[in-house]
């Protein structure tokens, strides 16, 4: 799925959330994916399992790099705008709703940082799922 690059999306983590949810779409379907495409010993001629594997392969790679991106610029932007706001808040102690932005934008990076210890998680999955199924039909690049 190609991801809409906007400020919007990290700027409600809630759109955050499920713009990843809708793009870890082939990563939670790997399975049934891999069930329907690659043939069993009875049916192995019928299919190119190699270039089953292969393609797979490819939307795996560009999937996780795309979210990949996607949630580390949004790491970068919102610590932009904590530090901002961290500056301001040195200039005005006294201001509780600064502080309040602030604090909500602190969570805000610390659930997204998050974010990227569920994406190793559920890329590991994918690409031992991926490496049971096809290591027999498609052995991928060594930059993997």
């Amino acid at each position: 799925m190609a991801a809409p690059s906007g400020v919007r999306t990290c700027e409600d983590f809630a759109e955050f959330q499920e713009l990843l949810r809708v793009m870890r779409t082939i990563d939670d379907r790997i399975v049934h994916e891999l069930n329907t495409t690659l043939p069993t010993a009875s049916f192995a001629g019928k299919v190119d399992a190699n270039q089953t594997c292969k393609e797979l392969y490819q939307s795996l790679r560009e999937a996780h790099a795309s979210r990949d991106k996607i949630i580390k610029s949004c790491i970068a932007q919102t610590s932009n705008v904590v530090k901002t706001l961290r500056e301001e808040r040195e200039k005005a102690q006294d201001d509780v709703a600064l502080l309040k932005q602030l604090r909500q934008e602190q969570t805000k990076l610390k659930l997204m940082q998050s974010e990227l210890n569920v994406e190793e998680v559920v890329n590991d999955r994918s690409w031992k799922v991926f490496n049971e199924r096809c290591r027999i039909h498609y052995k991928p690049p060594k930059s993997q």
